[in-house]
């Protein structure tokens, strides 16, 4: 099989030829149609996350179907479409596992980052940690669900009920959490980098009540703001631009350092949180949503050869919506 193989940090993933694997116990095999490209595997890429395992291949945005099944796969069929998301497994026994937050466990394995992801023809995955895909999806479509929606929907579920939510970064995350949250009767404030006429213009197709630049202040305080962008730089910037209390939940696995700010803008319950992974109940609740809204995706599609091409159009944010490998 062909798979594009991160062999060091810094270097670019690089085309190889591999032995197709075969699945073990409790494993399938899934013939890769599709694979999102998101902004974790650009910190991958750049060795920005601590222990990563080399040489892997990246990608956990992953849609295919399954043409193997390890022993003891039962309630799997050979032909059937599922996704793969960045979640890859869990041991089920520590206490964080038993309690319902599996996304906390320390002996979590993570596609396309300790596992071998979706950057190529063929991937292996724990069967239980795969998901049916709704039929009202295409492969491409479906891919930036399995994180940019993923991760989105839980960032917003930590948003609490605010009715006025900024964004910053308004990408492939932003796009498709802006769907539900405006499904849900919120008022969507977008922010982009300084001068993205085209971001904001995207932003306000999508039902934003206002989109401007990240060093702009709303028209109005916000009840809560959901950062995509992974700039530390921009927390204090939105906890100036929201009310008291207001929460601000920082949805990346990598962000740039937070500069020193001045308490009284967290004063008044302001909270600052963070999004870690996802839940297999995350998985299941926002695939069961996603066509009830409708949520349509917004990509740019790349052959898998073009890998390094599509991240480097992501690193300086040239694509609208999400960039998708197709094999």
């Amino acid at each position: 099989m062909r798979a594009m193989v991160l062999e060091a940090a810094g270097l670019p993933p690089r085309l190889v030829d591999r032995e197709t694997p075969s699945p073990g116990p409790s494993q399938i095999r899934v013939k890769v149609a599709a694979c999102g490209v998101c902004r974790t595997d650009l910190h991958v890429v750049d060795g920005e996350l601590p222990e990563i395992r080399y040489p892997i291949v990246p990608g956990h945005e992953i849609v295919g179907r399954i043409d193997a099944l390890g022993e003891g796969v039962a309630d799997r069929q050979l032909g059937e479409r599922v996704g793969i998301p960045w979640l890859g497994h869990t041991c089920g026994r520590c206490g964080y596992c038993i309690a319902g937050r599996e996304n906390l466990c320390d002996s979590a394995q993570f596609t396309g980052y300790t596992l071998d992801g979706g950057y190529a023809d063929f991937v292996i995955a724990d069967s239980a940690y795969a998901f049916p895909i709704p039929n009202d999806y295409s492969d491409v479509e479906a891919a930036p669900l399995l994180c940019a929606g993923l991760i989105g929907y839980r960032a917003l579920r930590m948003a609490g009920d605010a009715e006025r939510l900024g964004i910053y970064g308004f990408g492939a995350a932003a796009h498709i959490v802006a769907q539900v949250a405006r499904y849900e009767g919120r008022r969507i404030y977008a922010f982009t980098r300084p001068g993205d006429g085209s971001a904001q213009d995207f932003a306000r197709e999508l039902g934003a009540t206002w989109a401007g630049g990240s060093d702009e202040r709303p028209p109005q305080p916000l009840d809560a703001a959901i950062l995509f962008a992974p700039v530390g730089g921009l927390i204090p910037i939105a906890l100036a631009a929201t009310a008291k209390g207001g929460t601000i939940v920082c949805s990346g696995i990598h962000m740039s350092d937070i500069p020193a700010f001045p308490y009284s803008l967290l004063w008044g319950e302001r909270v600052v949180c963070s999004v870690a992974n996802l839940t297999r109940e995350d998985a299941r609740q926002f695939l069961d949503l996603a066509p009830r809204i409708p949520v349509r995706t917004t990509t740019e599609t790349f052959p898998l050869a073009a890998a390094n091409e599509a991240l480097q159009r992501l690193r300086v944010g040239a694509v609208t919506g999400a960039a998708v490998l197709t094999t």
